[in-house]
């Protein structure tokens, strides 16, 4: 096999053709048709997974998920051959787990599925002429059932099964309508319908027994039971403008599509009606239902929501929502944009959003609270993905400074993709078809092909806009040089080689000549080589040539009549071409001749590719399937082969760093794959510059919308003044209101007062009385209990000895039964021993009886042999006269029947030419009878339009008087509530300034407690400051009595040596009378204090040292004692003190904390006061005197509760000048030598508690 594999990453498109294309897997993923797949697509987090085709697959028919949406069955054909395959979703990735391909009937194609509600069967329908509806037990691969759907080979839309009932199955069709149900292995029908039936589109099942039935023309039928219980027709207008639309009967919720841009109509099995009624009556292709109703498609681009009436057996509007088309902004043309069908809806587990698939491949989605929420307003589908392409993709195209791809089609439009985040950059649709499209290298031009021009475009933000148009009719190609200075386009035999710098025509290359099987000639592909110096073509002459571009000749060719080339490639040197075409055949070409012809197996290459790095090439076939080989090209069948469009491919391309692999086909899919290679060679092509972010702007958009942001500027500032102007006015008037309300309200306080004083006194008084009642009940159950407990002890005695009585009983009646017990075991034995005896002696006769009657059968057998013998010799005597005898009979009844078939041939024909006249006779009958029914049926139908409209009419004129008495109420209403807010507003005001003063004076105190902090810190830093000082004097002080101690060392040393050398000198002198001698005396003293000086300097001064050290460390150690006594003593007089000042600094916090509390608690007393006044007010005003009172008193205890503050406030200043006292007397103990801080003892911080009171207090 091939080393090279592809991935398939991401695929833009639908098939909307697919019988069911659209369903949820769960509440984000969705599952529809794409190409040769299906996808399971992330609505959140925007991945897709594939679900592959079978080999060899000719493309999905139809699809079905199951109750449980656990399994999936997809109906294909392989080969020409139908198969149903079903796949597990719930394993990662899905795996096949049935495959449904031996059929005992015969079968052309399944159009149509449907799952059981406990996915163990599956229903399927066959297409004409066969028409079977089978009933299959999937699981075992077992056929239940299998019926011919419908006699007259109409076409069947769409099978189902009730939603709780295994058994019970509806079909729809061409003129059928047919309930069945599954009992002892047959289908059979339990509905009969009277007439014609209409030609059923759609069904869906709304409860056990009840079916909406949408049909060709606008109508809507409900069955229950089989029999019809609602019916209801949905009859559009067309306006003037092709925009609008108009329901005129019951219609529910209308929802309208944008535009879609294909003209072509992939509905493949429904027929359209005439022209003339598709004007007037919508067709229903899809009906879904949901828990408040259903929602069906009413012709073009149009969805409608019914909900069913309660306790009724029908279905009418609960709203109606009308919904223009907006202008396509995308489109050139507008009014060009044809409408479009939708075939399917499908609501989310959860309801919540609806999606819907339409006739030109596009997905669309809404969710339905937007539906109930804008009443009245517009509502409308946005693209569930993005606008996909409608019909056969023609063109494809990538750049290098840009993850673009360009793609154009058949319906009109080119669409930029960006391949790295998998989105639609930018589309735009014309009037002509657009054959081809090349993309820049740079990423910011496109040249496109159209039926009637080739234009050179600019990819702006938002825009495609053309700046210059040549007149090349029909260009079916066209390709941008790899440098992009140049592109070449073809028309007809000719290519055009245009410079991109002075857009001019600089060259043009003839050279295709003459025509194939009677169609022009058409040059298929295009292919530069890297310089740019030459160009490759192939067309469907059979011819490939090589152009040099200097000199405007070719250079190499190779004609082959005989195959009519589809795509050609050339390999990085541009020394090796490879032409793919009509003759199943891959070429590999070089000067002229073809080296190797590599054969297709039965298969036409379409289009080929290969990569920059030349080891990889990738071909697309006519089945839609892409291959990918390594170069150099094997001589097996090595390649691999994966599933990818259900049409033929179209063109194919790598991009820049093939990495990237791009395909396209006539399903109008395109598929991007991830390339990789088995053998281990890197694949990626370094880049040297990252992917460019410029986009191209024309000066005139920029103008605009500066332009327009001043606009919005001056109307936002225009805007503020108006609305500061309202509110001056709107205040004055408010305070005029508020006076005169504050008087009102203070009479009913006052009143208010009163009441509750003479309540207060009321309920006092029920205190007392309550009171005495409650002690003499509580006296009286005293003396009942007491009473019971002296009853109950007398009845416990007496069922006590009742109880031992019994107990005596039972024991006597035990002892007796197991003695009958005894008595009946011994006599059971004996019985049993008797009867043994007696039937064994039975038994002896019976088997001598039998031995007799066996020797008298044995006799009986031998008579009846002979007996036999002899009758059948006499019956064989009969049998030979009876023979002879009926033989002279039947010559005589042969003769006689001869005459009879002559009588009766004369007669056949006389009856022949009677019954032709009366079954004449009987067609005229039937015509007139069948014109009759349908002009009344006519007549009956417009007289209940007329009759509905009429009811319309009445309903909407009540419903408007009843809006209007609403909307006279609501305007009262709001203007009592407004007044209601003046009121509180005031009220709100005045409790502000009476809470003003008490925030002030929290304020000063913070800022108070703050300085204290203050100062303390301060003081801490002195006395660490001071403590820093101290151990630095002390070090010093060590250090100058170390000094002091070696020089008074040095000076003893010395003073030693000076007396020494005193004595010494002395005993010299005494020889100043001998010179010899009083010379060595001198010598001697020199060698012994200027030689030797050192060493006794030395000596002498290390064991003084040492006696020193110990002597001053002796000392130390007795001052330090000392002064850590003192210190602990000191430490012990002064923590009192500082205890007392955290004790009383700890009680302040707390006090200022309560203040706090009792603060919230007077705002949150406020707060329900205000509610209790609103409430009050709305629902009874005659109360509003007892809400004033209420008011008065809590006001009244705000007030006690501000003189409160007022004696805490004196507090907190008296504490404050005791902390102040206590300050001092901390600075002067600090200032005595020795004095030290307690370590560890803090003040506790106040800044928590402060920041807790703002939060409250916000």
């Amino acid at each position: 096999m091939s080393t090279v594999v592809a991935q398939s990453l991401h695929v833009f498109g639908l098939r909307s053709h697919v019988t069911n294309n659209i369903f949820f897997f769960d509440e984000q993923i969705v599952i529809f048709p794409s190409g040769n797949y299906c996808v399971k697509y992330n609505l959140d987090q925007k991945w897709q997974k594939f679900i592959a085709g079978s080999d060899k697959s000719q493309g999905m028919l139809a699809l079905s998920i199951s109750p449980n949406r656990r399994y999936l069955a997809i109906s294909e054909t392989v080969q020409e051959k139908p198969i149903i395959t079903i796949y597990e979703l719930s394993s990662i990735p899905c795996r096949k787990r049935k495959v449904l391909n031996n059929f005992d009937f015969q079968v052309q194609k399944f159009t149509s599925m449907a799952f059981s509600p406990d996915s163990k069967y599956l229903l399927t329908q066959t297409s004409p002429p066969e028409s079977n509806l089978v009933y299959w037990l999937w699981e075992k691969q077992k056929v239940m059932a299998v019926i011919k759907a419908d006699i007259q080979n109409n076409p069947i839309y769409q099978v189902s099964i009730s939603p709780q009932d295994n058994t019970q199955v509806c079909i729809t069709g061409s003129g059928v309508f047919k309930l069945l149900r599954f009992a002892d292995g047959t289908l059979k029908q339990t509905n009969f319908q009277r007439g014609e039936s209409p030609n059923c589109l759609a069904h869906a099942w709304v409860s056990e027994d009840r079916i909406i039935v949408g049909t060709d023309t606008g109508r809507l039928f409900l069955f229950e039971s089989g029999d019809q219980r609602w019916e209801t027709s949905i009859i559009v207008k067309e306006p003037t403008s092709s925009r609008s639309l108009d329901v005129i009967h019951e219609s529910e919720s209308l929802i309208e599509f944008p535009p879609p841009s294909s003209p072509v109509s992939s509905i493949e099995q429904i027929p359209m009606t005439t022209h003339t009624q598709q004007q007037s009556l919508p067709q229903v292709f899809a009906i879904a239902a949901y828990s408040k109703g259903f929602a069906c498609s009413a012709g073009p681009g149009r969805v409608l929501l019914f909900e069913k009436v309660e306790e009724k057996d029908f279905y009418r509007e609960s709203r109606e929502i009308r919904v223009s088309i907006p202008v396509d902004q995308q489109s050139s043309d507008p009014s060009q944009s044809d409408k479009q069908d939708v075939l399917c809806l499908c609501f989310s587990p959860s309801e919540e959003t609806l999606i819907a698939s339409t006739s030109k491949n596009q997905l669309y989605s809404i969710t339905m609270s937007l539906t109930e929420i804008s009443k009245g307003e517009a509502a409308h589908f946005e693209y569930l993905l993005y606008p996909l392409h409608s019909a056969s993709i023609t063109g494809l195209d990538t750049c290098i400074r840009k993850p673009l791809i360009a793609t154009c089609s058949l319906d009109r439009s080119i669409r930029i993709w960006n391949y790295e985040s998998n989105t639609l950059e930018l589309y735009k649709e014309y009037q002509e078809e657009a054959y081809t499209v090349s993309l820049h290298p740079s990423g910011h031009y496109i040249v496109v092909g159209f039926a009637d021009k080739l234009r050179l475009m600019n990819l702006l933000i938002d825009d495609i806009r053309p700046f210059k148009e040549y007149s090349v009719r029909g260009c079916k190609e066209c390709a941008f040089s790899n440098g992009g200075h140049l592109f070449a386009a073809v028309n007809g035999n000719v290519i055009h080689i245009f410079t991109t710098t002075s857009l001019e025509n600089i060259s043009n290359l003839k050279g295709h000549t003459g025509k194939v099987c009677l169609h022009p000639l058409q040059i298929r592909s295009l292919v530069w080589n890297l310089d740019d110096s030459k160009l490759i073509s192939a067309g469907t002459d059979g011819a490939v040539y090589e152009w040099n571009l200097s000199t405007g000749k070719r250079e190499t060719e190779c004609v082959l009549k005989s195959c009519s080339y589809n795509s050609v490639t050339a390999s990085p040197d541009a020394k090796v071409i490879f032409a793919v075409g009509s003759d199943q055949t891959l070429k590999e070409i070089s000067d002229s001749l073809i080296l190797r012809e590599i054969p297709a197996y039965d298969v036409i290459y379409t289009a080929i590719t290969i990569s920059h790095s030349g080891r990889m090439i990738f071909v697309g076939t006519s089945v839609g399937t892409i291959r990918a080989m390594k170069y150099p090209l094997p001589l097996q069948k090595e390649y691999n082969e994966y599933q990818a469009h259900a049409g033929p491919v179209t063109k194919i391309l790598l991009t820049f760093d093939d990495q990237y692999l791009l395909t396209v086909a006539e399903d109008g899919c395109l598929f991007t794959w991830k390339v990789f290679d088995k053998d281990g060679r890197g694949i990626k092509r370094e880049r040297e510059v990252g992917f460019a972010e410029e986009v191209l702007v024309t000066k005139t958009d920029m103008e605009e919308k500066a332009q327009i942001m001043l606009e919005l500027k001056t109307r936002v500032e225009e805007l503020k003044m108006e609305n500061e102007y309202q509110l001056r006015l709107k205040d004055m008037n408010y305070s005029e209101k508020i006076k005169e309300l504050t008087d009102k309200f203070i009479q009913e306080m006052e009143s208010l007062k009163t009441k509750n004083q003479v309540l207060k006194t009321e309920k006092e008084k029920q205190d007392i009385s309550h009171r005495e009642r409650l002690e003499e009940l509580i006296d009286k159950q005293s003396r009942e209990l007491q009473d019971l407990e002296c009853c109950n002890n007398q009845k416990l005695l007496l069922e006590y000895e009742k109880y031992q009585e019994l107990q005596l009983k039972s024991q006597r009646m035990q002892e007796e039964y197991e003695k009958q017990l005894r008595d009946n075991d011994e006599t059971k034995s004996q019985a049993l021993e008797e009867l043994t005896e007696f039937y064994e002696a039975k038994l002896q006769e019976k088997t001598g009886l039998l031995e007799e009657a066996q020797e008298d059968v044995r006799q009986q057998l031998r008579e009846f042999e002979e007996t036999k013998k002899q009758i059948e010799e006499d019956e064989d005597r009969e049998i030979q006269d009876i023979k002879t005898k009926y033989e002279r009979k039947l010559r005589d009844e042969k003769e006689s029947n001869l005459r009879l078939k002559g009588e009766t041939g004369i007669m056949r024909k006389k009856f022949s030419s009677l019954q032709k006249e009366i079954e004449e006779r009987t067609n005229d009958i039937e015509i007139l009878k069948t014109e009759q029914m349908k002009l009344q049926g006519v007549i009956k139908s417009l007289e209940k339009d007329i009759q509905g409209l009429k009811r319309e009419i009445q309903e909407r004129d009540e419903t408007i008087q009843d809006k209007e008495k609403r909307i006279y109420d609501l305007k009262k209403k709001n203007q009592e509530l407004e007044k209601f807010k003046f009121v509180l507003d005031y009220k709100i005001k005045e409790l502000k300034k009476q809470i003003e003063p008490r925030e002030n004076e929290i304020k000063v105190m913070k800022e108070q407690i703050q300085e204290m902090e203050a100062e303390l810190e301060r003081f801490h830093k002195q006395n660490t400051q001071l403590e820093l000082n101290i151990t630095e004097l002390l070090q010093k002080l060590r250090a100058t009595d170390q000094e002091m101690r070696k020089e008074q060392q040095k000076e003893r040393d010395l003073e030693a040596l000076v007396r020494r050398f005193k004595t010494d000198l002395h005993n010299c002198v005494a020889y100043i009378q001998d010179p010899r001698l009083l010379k060595e005396k001198i010598r001697g003293l020199f060698e012994k204090y200027v030689q030797r000086a050192d060493m006794v300097e030395i000596a002498g001064l290390n064991s003084d040292l040492q006696q020193e050290y110990a002597r001053q460390r002796e000392h130390l150690e007795r001052n330090l004692a000392t002064l850590k006594k003192k210190v602990i003593k000191e430490g012990e007089l002064h923590r009192t003190d500082y205890v007392r000042i955290m004790q009383e600094n700890v009680s302040l916090i707390k006090e200022i904390n309560e203040l706090r509390r009792e603060l919230k608690l007077t705002r949150s007393q406020i707060y329900d006061l205000e509610s209790a006044l609103k409430v009050s007010k709305k629902t009874r005003p005659q109360e509003v005197p007892e809400s004033v009172l209420s008011k008065d008193v809590v006001r009244t205890s705000s007030t006690m509760r501000l003189n409160e503050q007022e004696e805490t406030g004196r507090i907190i200043e008296m504490q404050r000048l005791e902390i102040r006292r206590l300050r001092d007397q901390i600075q002067e103990q600090e200032q005595v030598p020795g004095f030290h801080t307690i370590a560890g003892v803090r003040l506790p911080s106040l800044i928590d508690s402060e920041v807790d009171f703002e939060v409250h207090t916000k």
